[in-house]
C-alpha cells in the first residue's frame, strides 16, 4: 500500500448510518458488544464485552486512564436576561479558565454571566481560536458549585440534553483525577466486578492520566493528514506506574492500552521502548507509518470517520484490517462512538 494513499484524509472515510450512533449508554456497562480483531491475521470474531477475559492471559498489564470528566457545560444568563453557555476547557488559575462561549458575538470582554445566586462569571479577554478567558466568582467551594450547576459535556453527535444519570454513566468506574471535558470512552465498559475478576485471573492493572480536551475530537481539515496539528493535552505517569509498566516490558508480558488516550500517553513518555515518569503536554499524532514502542494491544471504541482516533487505530492494527473491521461493524449493526460498542485488538 502506498504511503501517499495512507496520508490522505479521505482514505479514512466510511459510511455510517446515523441510527448506529449510540445516543444512550447500555443499562449494564459490560453488556456492550465486543469485536475482536487479530492484528496479524485480520481475523474478526464477535462477542459480548464481559467475554474480554477469554482473550487476556495471566501476566497481561491493562493500562487505564483514570482521568475524571468534569461537568464542564454551564448554562447561565447575561445581566440582560439573554441565555448563554460557558464550556470549561482548561484551568489557568484558581479562578480563571479558558472557555468556549455561546453566543460568541454577544459575550465580549467585561460581559457578566449569572449561573446561580452563588455562582457567576465575567469574560476577561479573547483567547486563541475563538475561546475566552473567563473569571469565576462563587460562594463556598468551586467544585461543589460546578457539580451542582454544571452539565456533563456530552459530544455533539449525542443529540440530546445531558441528564443527571450521565454524571455516572459518562464516567469510568475508576475515574479519580478531575480534569477532562470528554470521557476516555473505551473504559466505560468496565464494571468494578469485572475489573476484580480480571485481577483474580492474574491480569494486572496500571494507571496513567491524560486530561481529555476537545482537541481529541478536533476534525482534520488538511487533505494531507501529516499537516494536521493536534491540540496539546496534559498527561502524566507516576513513578510507581512507570516502573510497573517497564517491569511488564522487561518480563515480555503484554501491555494493553485501554483507549486511545492511554495509548497516546504511553507513547508520549516512550524512550528506548520503556516509559519515563513525569508530566507533560503532548500533541503526539499517531497515524499509519508511525511506530509504537510500548503497547502490544488496544481496547477502543469505534471512532468518527476521518478522525485522528481512527488514524491512530489504523496505525496500530493496519489500515486494511481497521477499514474492514469498521465495514463489518456497520453490517453487524454495532453501536458507534462514545456510548457505543468496543473493539479489542491483539
Amino acid at each position: 500500500m502506498q504511503k501517499k494513499f495512507l496520508t490522505k484524509k479521505s482514505s479514512y472515510h466510511y459510511e455510517l448510518p446515523s441510527e448506529l450512533i449510540a445516543q444512550h449508554p447500555k443499562d449494564e456497562r459490560s453488556s456492550s458488544n465486543l469485536l475482536y480483531l487479530e492484528r496479524n491475521s485480520g481475523k474478526i470474531t464477535h462477542h459480548k464485552f464481559d467475554e474480554i477475559i477469554s482473550f487476556l492471559q495471566k501476566g497481561d498489564l491493562l493500562v487505564l486512564n483514570k482521568t475524571k470528566v468534569i461537568p464542564a457545560r454551564l448554562i447561565g444568563e447575561k445581566t440582560t436576561g439573554a441565555r448563554c453557555e460557558i464550556f470549561l476547557l482548561e484551568q489557568k488559575s484558581e479562578e480563571i479558565w479558558k472557555c468556549l462561549v455561546k453566543p460568541g458575538k454577544k459575550l465580549k470582554p467585561n460581559s457578566e454571566v449569572v449561573l446561580s445566586e452563588t455562582f457567576r462569571a465575567k469574560i476577561l479577554d479573547y483567547a486563541e481560536e475563538g475561546t475566552r478567558l473567563v473569571k469565576f466568582f462563587w460562594n463556598g467551594d468551586f467544585g461543589e458549585n460546578l457539580d451542582k450547576y454544571g452539565k456533563m459535556p456530552l459530544p455533539p453527535y449525542i443529540k440530546r440534553e445531558a441528564k443527571a444519570k450521565d454524571k455516572e454513566t459518562y464516567q469510568t468506574v475508576y475515574a479519580s483525577e478531575k480534569g477532562s471535558v470528554a470521557a476516555p470512552t473505551a473504559g466505560l465498559h468496565f464494571t468494578r466486578s469485572l475489573l476484580e475478576k480480571l485481577q483474580e485471573q492474574g491480569i494486572d492493572l496500571a494507571e496513567v492520566v491524560l486530561d481529555v480536551s476537545l482537541g481529541t475530537f478536533r476534525p482534520v481539515q488538511k487533505v494531507d493528514i501529516r499537516q494536521h496539528k493536534m491540540h496539546s493535552e496534559h498527561c502524566r505517569i507516576s513513578y510507581k506506574n512507570a516502573m510497573k509498566i517497564n517491569q511488564a516490558i522487561d518480563e515480555k508480558r503484554r501491555v494493553i492500552a485501554v483507549g486511545t488516550t492511554t495509548t497516546r500517553t504511553l507513547e508520549s513518555f516512550a524512550k528506548d521502548r520503556k516509559v519515563e515518569s513525569g508530566q507533560k503536554w503532548t500533541d503526539l499524532f499517531l497515524y499509519p507509518g508511525k511506530k509504537f514502542q510500548i503497547i502490544n494491544g488496544l481496547l477502543t471504541n469505534f471512532h468518527m470517520p476521518e478522525s485522528t482516533l481512527l488514524m491512530l487505530v489504523s496505525a496500530f492494527a493496519g489500515y486494511e484490517n481497521i477499514m474492514n473491521a469498521y465495514k463489518i461493524a456497520v453490517e453487524k449493526r454495532y453501536r458507534f462512538f462514545s456510548y457505543g460498542d468496543a473493539m479489542l485488538i491483539l
